[in-house]
């Protein structure tokens, strides 16, 4: 197993978080052509009921390593994770691998669940999750800094 290992700790749900998690929405910003009868709008998002982040049963994560780039989740992101999602084959996981975190797609190959690396241009070994392996919570959501 090698690259997007993060090492096993304690993670912390975020459910006490303060609701202080608000910001300001200008306007919407049209990913087209931008109208010009479009009003100014000022909107408060709290950003925990968004991502959903006030339950248990969520976690967050930060991504380390290369190996999902290929599914839109890089080094340095951060992702929201679901204890209690049920991991079906085709969605992004946490697992727990020869004890570190890991993100990969879980898919059925041959009638067996496999942990699989989206890198095309790195090879990453499949590993089968097996009773050795604890697919430990679904991926969510996603957040990127895009100043790097």
């Amino acid at each position: 197993m090698s690259a997007c290992v993060i090492p096993l700790s304690q993670p912390m749900p975020i459910a006490d978080l303060p609701p202080a998690f608000r910001l300001r929405v200008v306007s919407a910003a049209g990913a087209g052509f931008p109208s010009p009868a479009q009003d100014w709008e000022e909107t408060a998002i709290d950003l925990v009921a968004l991502l959903r982040l006030d339950r248990a049963a969520s976690f967050v994560f930060r991504v380390s390593g290369q190996s999902m780039i290929d599914a839109g989740i890089y080094d340095d992101d951060v992702v929201v994770v679901d204890r209690d999602a049920t991991p079906v084959s085709g969605r992004i996981v946490i697992a727990v691998v020869d004890g570190g975190f890991v993100i990969r797609q879980l898919v059925w190959r041959d009638g067996k669940p496999v942990l699989e690396a989206r890198n095309a241009r790195m090879r990453y070994d499949a590993v089968i999750a097996d009773e050795s392996v604890e697919v430990w919570g679904v991926v969510r959501a996603s957040v990127r800094n895009l100043q790097g």
